[in-house]
């Protein structure tokens, strides 16, 4: 992954053919595309999400009317998030002996165990 900084506050990140851009709400940036913090969070919900839709394909339920929320609460002086509450919305019509395996494979999500279980960081300087 690669990070270079296109303008003003914004923030780019290259990887697998595929660009990431994140900005600062105005006015320290422009607000023309979401905060860091709030890509990370994103990446919280899809990946739940993907494994919500993985489980629904597998099991023939249609995922049309689908879908998961995610709220992130966080402590007022610390400022990080404290609580991660994420709901997968059903149909009235979906079938009660899919709900425990839809929650097992939400569960699933990489980005949600890495949370759990988090890396070592090492950051260090690089002169070109």
């Amino acid at each position: 992954m690669d990070v270079t900084f296109p303008h003003g506050k914004q923030v780019k990140a290259s990887f697998g053919g595929f660009t990431v851009l994140t900005d600062q709400p105005v006015p320290e940036g422009d607000g023309a595309a979401p905060t860091p913090f709030n890509t990370f969070l994103a990446s919280i919900a899809t990946c739940v999400g993907y494994y919500v839709l993985a489980y629904c394909e597998q099991h023939e339920v249609s995922p049309e009317k689908l879908r998961v929320t995610m709220q992130a609460d966080r402590d007022p002086e610390t400022r990080l998030v404290k609580d991660i509450v994420l709901k997968v919305h059903v149909p009235k019509d979906f079938p009660d002996k899919y709900e425990a395996g839809v929650i097992r494979a939400a569960g699933s999500c990489l980005v949600k165990r890495h949370m759990e279980n988090p890396p070592k960081f090492s950051i260090s300087v690089v002169k070109n």
